[in-house]
């Protein structure tokens, strides 16, 4: 899947551009909404992408991993640019990650 951070506070998927956080979730990509993102998590496979932001400032909080681990689920956090990177080896359905524009 291609992904990639524009700019800060910008970022483009699969061609499209968006300038807020957004959320994949096998694929389909919607507006992260504002706030805690643990109602919006994509739980649906064995690996979940985090991008932490521009600067990777943004924390992941200790009770996300605790439950990505009893679910059996590998995070993995880092700079946006980074997992934008990483995604590039994810099949468009297979995705999902939670990519943050600012921070």
């Amino acid at each position: 899947m291609k992904a990639r951070l524009v700019k800060f506070g910008e970022i483009e998927v699969e061609g499209e551009r968006y300038t807020h956080d957004v959320v994949i979730d096998g694929g389909k990509v919607r507006k992260r909404k504002k706030g805690p993102s643990k109602q919006e998590i994509p739980w649906g496979s064995k690996r979940l992408l985090v991008g932490t932001g521009a600067h990777g400032a943004l924390p992941v909080m200790d009770e996300v991993l605790a439950k990505a681990k009893r679910r059996g689920i590998e995070v993995i956090a880092a700079p946006t640019v980074e997992v934008c990177q990483l995604l590039e080896e994810v099949k468009k359905g297979q995705a999902h990650a939670i990519l943050h524009c600012t921070c």
